[in-house]
């Protein structure tokens, strides 16, 4: 049962994160507060406590780099309700998968702004030729932003699917 929520919240806030680049709190909070309610439900104070424990591990991980400006708000929000709704070692392994995600994301803007792929690629020709050309990554394309939310959902999508969703 918290697998199908979480699934349908994270399609959710990655609709809204490409679309609008926002995870909005009308979603998240209610989503908080519905997550709390079930695990006491369904755990009592055990079952609380676990998945506020999950929220604190979630919202600690992303926290520095918000704090650096590398990373939004609601990204931090996001992973704290992953943690809340399937506890700290869910959202541990997930953070792994959403770093390689994320990384691999940053690596694709980088080579595909501004030509910046066939800058490399006559870079390096040059170099097997015995020519240097002065070339480099611009500083538009380490400045870039994208919606960290595709990676925080990608992660955790691919975590639900390694260990098998549950529809109960």
């Amino acid at each position: 049962m918290i697998d199908i929520f979480l699934i349908i919240i994270l399609l959710i806030c990655l609709v809204t994160d490409i679309k609008s680049r926002m995870i909005y709190n009308k979603v998240i909070y209610p989503a908080l507060l519905i997550t709390f309610i079930y695990h006491f439900t369904t755990g009592g104070w055990e079952g609380l406590s676990h998945s506020f424990i999950g929220f604190l591990i979630g919202f600690g991980l992303l926290l520095i780099p918000y704090f650096m400006g590398g990373m939004g708000a609601g990204d931090v929000k996001l992973l704290a309700l992953i943690g809340a709704m399937k506890g700290s070692a869910f959202v541990f392994q997930s953070f792994i998968y959403i770093a390689i995600i994320g990384a691999l994301m940053a690596i694709a803007i980088i080579l595909f702004r501004r030509g910046m792929l066939k800058s490399m690629i006559y870079f390096l020709s040059s170099l097997k030729n015995g020519v240097v050309l002065k070339g480099g990554i611009s500083r538009g394309s380490l400045t870039a932003t994208y919606p960290y939310g595709v990676a925080i959902v990608g992660g955790a999508f691919l975590l639900l699917f390694i260990q098998g969703v549950s529809f109960l």
